[in-house]
């Protein structure tokens, strides 16, 4: 039988031979996720290679019919195509 001044020896023991088994695992934990990091940047750099970078250049040559100005004349605000003239009065529509 143990004597009493031997038993926080024994559990001072067990606690460290659990966490040497624990860091032991974590470490192989570390080492796994290292190796899947690689594997997925090597995956991502074999995929982006796999096209190519094509630049078109085209040569557009075009007659306005305006004396030269390519210039658009048309009522367009904010990118919004208004079909109607030039009307400075708008009130008049929502006073009868």
């Amino acid at each position: 039988m143990t004597e009493k001044k031997d038993v926080p020896y024994i559990v001072y023991e067990d606690t460290a031979t659990r966490l040497e088994r624990t860091i032991e695992r974590l470490w192989i934990l570390a080492i796994i996720l290292v190796a899947l990091l690689i594997g997925t940047n090597g995956a991502w750099l074999y995929y982006e290679h796999q096209f190519e970078d094509t630049v078109v250049t085209q040569e557009i040559q075009q007659d306005s019919g305006e004396g030269g100005t390519n210039t658009y004349k048309g009522n367009v605000v904010g990118g919004d195509y208004n079909g109607e003239t030039d009307d400075t009065d708008n009130d008049s529509e929502t006073n009868p």
